[in-house]
């Protein structure tokens, strides 16, 4: 399974000009956590997160508050003018880290979890995003139907991976515990599609009676 399959394709955005004020407005009237900061031809510069707003308008001598005192008090004069005059392009995070639509699932559930990250632009060969992919979407692919699993294993592990006829190896999927049986042509191909099948979104165990010829 790969970026394609799970990530949304409208995505929020916003430009290095915004100010920080409007951006907080946009996050919280969609009930988002972060947005690509994009150019006019949507490449990729950089991402905004609501922990970019919250350590930008932290304390700065007057007491504390901040973000959080303009949560609670948005008509206060100094805390107005402060988010007006703070643009996107200063708070964002940059350079972004992005993903393409062909990466595997597996390889971007390891990103997100090693490196804290809750989100990943997703951008085609000429760095321009086309979609989003989030931890939300890494765990929806994870609850899918058994039946759906099954289907994966058998086409792109069995058939595409390993080039082995899909009707020698008897696949099962229950509550996500997938059994591999039959009989496959060599030792090799009987400790990979295991070691493969583990990779599938949606499998949390892996039980193997398959035998060899060779």
């Amino acid at each position: 399974m790969k970026v394609e399959d799970v990530m949304t394709t409208e995505v929020r955005t916003v430009d290095l000009d915004t100010s920080l004020k409007d951006a907080a407005v946009e996050l919280v009237r969609h009930g988002i956590s972060g947005m690509p900061v994009v150019d006019s031809e949507r490449h990729v510069l950089g991402v905004l997160s609501e922990a970019d707003i919250l350590a930008k308008e932290g304390d700065n001598g007057r007491g504390g508050g901040g973000f959080l005192r303009w949560l609670i008090d948005p008509g206060d004069p100094w805390i107005a003018s402060r988010f007006d005059a703070v643009t996107v392009g200063e708070a964002m995070s940059a350079p972004a880290q992005t993903v393409t639509p062909g990466r595997p699932l597996t390889e971007v559930a390891t990103t997100m979890l090693d490196e804290g990250i809750n989100r990943l632009p997703v951008v085609d060969s000429d760095g321009k995003l086309i979609g989003i992919v989030s931890r939300g979407d890494l765990v929806r692919a994870f609850a899918r139907p058994d039946e759906e699993i099954r289907r994966e294993i058998e086409e792109d592990v069995i058939r595409k991976a390993l080039w082995l006829d899909p009707a020698v190896v008897r696949v099962t999927v229950t509550n996500g515990v997938v059994t591999l049986a039959g009989e496959v042509a060599s030792a090799a191909d009987a400790e990979l599609l295991p070691t493969f099948t583990r990779k599938v979104p949606g499998v949390v165990d892996v039980s193997s009676t398959l035998t060899y010829r060779v």
